[in-house]
């Protein structure tokens, strides 16, 4: 076996032999990066789907005798991003000889409590499920995978019988069985009936292939996905179309796009019943062919085949009743059409738990659907943060590409549901789990800051993300926020321009929120400028521009986002930065105070309308933030220095050392003070909190 020709149609060849040769005589960092290499390529297999491993000789620590060590992929992991950390050593005879105390399949959950016993590398994450799939396969290096062509294969009424078509004797098959030590029995035996065969078929879940080293490896589970995947596309073609042909028509991508935003509140208010979700949107063509298609609503109920898809994407999607046209601004008229439809799901959920549970079960979950569709428009996810919601919409076109592929070369079957509950439920599942990190303050929660590009914006964001926000970051110029989004992880920030004195501006940051993220839950409006000028120089620009961006922008930004807020049904937070001079009357300061004295008020009025909506109101007022601001860059140091009698170097200290507490006041308190306002008290509104240091005449009461 060997690559004879790198360019292949279907998958993307990665092998950078420079990169490889650097890695020579290390047979770990090589089957690292044949796995990085492998993930990196979605139709191959799934984040955090599949598994890869070696087998190196070590010396044993005990005996100093040479022993053979498997390396895994350990609990929980993904090929695609794996370290050194990420993977379990075993000693490969200890793993095989637990075949000696195996009781039999009802009791083979126990087995993953005695892969510890077989530990040989003590820095070992937990070994995986998989464990023993790998183990008692005597290959040095071995895939894993979940491609979408070989599931069409593995899903497919005709699966086994495909499979020879295909490959001859050269591949095995074994049908659907859950993932365990069994399994890994049910490899071996078929490897010892078939010896020869390049790998193995795994009916309704996956693939199975292997070589001597690492590149032997790859390029097998290469050759065998481009043969499966060519397999189909020439039956596709064959048969001219799929899905059973079109039904709906697509509306243009400007007119989906709007059509999402409006729904998307909506959809994340319904399906945050009993826990608040953040969504996902996509409208590729992959999901417009089957959301738009005449078999639609034959296969959408049969749910997905691979247990990594269900898993994520629950047994079955919600179709929406509603025209890809639909007239969505009477909200509480599609409030009317929508909630039958997710009372039915939650109900049918329910059923399907109550039907097929064990005495041992884990309780019920959230039976709100993840997988929502609009034909026409696109496809929602949803779940507990955006990178969740964006692998489970990742996870159901890889299940939408597996029902093309088995309805073009036969018929797509799914598992039973009995299958399928006892893989979502299963006790090791639900152990997995229990182990993860306990979720942060702000996760759920969806923020939009206005100029956070820099300065004390940005501290309030990067706050926020800390505290596990998704934040829409807007400033007014694209340059800018591209650095800023290069300082976030992906899924936790998107950013955008937005200029707030224009509502068309807004309406466009609004929309982008709705989009990414399925709606908002806090409004921070940090965007101002500062103008310092006596009465006599303050011109009719300067208190346009003043009240513009401090007042009717923040006016603006808060009307749209309480439309949206009302849209999700379940309150929020809005929290204007003002400063400390709407409150303390100085010299040179007409314009800049009245506009912050005006964003005070604005937050009592707003509160004591929005309270009844569970929309709590609060004011920050910062005071002296010189290191970090972005106002102090240009005349406004120049005019307060002037004020005050002293140079423009001698303003960091005149501040620091005019307050109570002879504090510096740093952007990163002001984003202290935000988050104790929407994580900490939650039963305050209409409250202004003053971040000075402590400054006697700014005493609100």
């Amino acid at each position: 076996m060997g690559i004879t020709n790198k360019a292949f149609n279907h998958v993307d060849y990665l092998w950078d032999d420079r990169k490889a040769t650097k890695l020579e005589g290390d047979e770990v960092a090589l089957f690292l990066y044949r796995s990085n290499i492998l993930g990196a390529d979605l139709r191959i297999t799934n984040y955090g789907g599949g598994n890869t491993s070696c087998k190196t000789t070590e010396k044993d620590p005990l005996t100093n005798e040479n022993v053979e060590v498997m390396w895994i992929k350990g609990s929980g992991g993904d090929i695609g991003t794996l370290t050194r950390s990420g993977i379990a050593g075993l000693y490969t005879e200890r793993l095989r000889n637990l075949k000696k105390v195996y009781k039999g399949i009802k009791q083979e959950d126990e087995m993953v409590g005695l892969f510890n016993h077989c530990i040989y590398d003590l820095n070992s994450k937990a070994p995986s499920i998989d464990t023993p799939l790998h183990g008692l396969l005597p290959f040095k290096h071995i895939d894993h995978l979940h491609p979408d062509a070989l599931i069409a294969i593995a899903a497919a009424k005709d699966g086994e019988k495909i499979t020879k078509e295909i490959w001859g004797d050269t591949m095995g098959w074994v049908p659907w069985q859950r993932p365990g030590f069994d399994l890994g029995l049910q490899l071996e035996k078929c490897l010892e009936e078939n010896p020869g065969i390049r790998g193995i078929v795994l009916g309704s879940h996956g693939l199975f292939t292997w070589g001597n080293t690492s590149y032997e490896c790859y390029s097998n589970s290469l050759e065998v996905i481009e043969m499966a995947s060519t397999y189909i596309e020439n039956k596709i073609t064959k048969n001219g179309n799929v899905f059973g042909g079109q039904k709906n028509k697509s509306l243009i991508p400007n007119k989906r796009l709007e059509q999402a935003s409006m729904l998307a509140p909506l959809l994340r208010g319904l399906c945050s019943s009993e826990h608040s979700m953040i969504g996902h949107f996509t409208d590729e063509d992959r999901v417009l062919t089957y959301i738009n298609s005449n078999d639609l609503k034959k296969l959408a109920p049969m749910g997905t085949s691979c247990p990594d898809h269900f898993l994520r994407t629950k047994i079955k999607p919600l179709i929406l009743d509603l025209e890809p046209e639909e007239n969505l601004l009477d909200t509480q008229k599609v409030l009317d059409r929508l909630q039958p439809a997710f009372e039915s799901y939650r109900s049918d959920y329910t059923e399907y738990y109550s039907t097929c549970k064990h005495s041992d079960s884990p309780p019920m979950r959230d039976p709100n659907p993840v997988v929502i569709i609009y034909p026409g428009v696109g496809m929602f996810t949803f779940a507990k943060n955006k990178q969740t919601a964006r692998v489970a919409s990742e996870f159901y076109v890889n299940a939408i590409n597996v029902m093309r592929g088995a309805e073009a070369i036969s018929e797509y079957t799914a598992l039973s549901r009995q299958e399928a509950f006892n893989i979502e439920y299963w006790l090791l599942e639900e152990a997995k789990l229990q182990r993860m990190p306990k979720e942060k303050p702000l996760s759920r929660k969806i923020a939009i800051i206005t100029g956070a590009a820099g300065g004390i914006g940005k501290a309030i964001a990067d706050k926020l993300v800390a505290e596990g926000a998704n934040v829409l970051i807007t400033d007014l110029h694209q340059e800018t926020l591209d650095v800023t989004q290069k300082t976030y992880k992906k899924d936790e920030v998107v950013t955008t321009v937005c200029d707030v004195t224009n509502p068309d501006s807004i309406a466009e940051a609004y929309k982008k929120a709705c989009i990414e993220f399925g709606g908002i839950d806090m409004i921070i409006h940090s965007a101002g400028l500062a103008i310092s000028k006596p009465l006599e120089e303050t011109t009719i620009s300067d208190w346009d521009l003043l009240q513009n961006v401090l007042v009717k922008g923040q006016f603006m930004m808060v009307q749209k986002g309480v439309e949206i807020m009302n849209k999700q049904g379940f309150g929020g937070n809005i929290i204007n930065i003002a400063s400390k001079n709407g409150l303390v009357s100085g010299p040179n300061n007409v314009g800049y105070g009245t506009a912050k004295a005006a964003q005070q008020h604005m937050t009592r009025l707003l509160a004591a309308e929005l309270g009844q909506k569970k929309i709590r109101v609060n004011t920050v007022n910062p005071d002296g933030v010189i290191v970090g601001s972005k106002i102090w860059e240009g005349k406004w140091a120049e005019g307060r220095a002037k004020a005050h009698g002293i140079s423009v170097e001698e303003l960091p200290k005149h501040y620091a050392k005019r307050n109570l507490l002879n504090e510096i006041i740093l952007p990163e308190d002001i984003a202290n003070a935000v988050f104790s306002l929407v994580a900490i008290l939650d039963k305050s509104t209409g409250n202004t909190i003053n971040v000075d240091g402590g400054m006697p005449n700014a005493f609100v009461r």
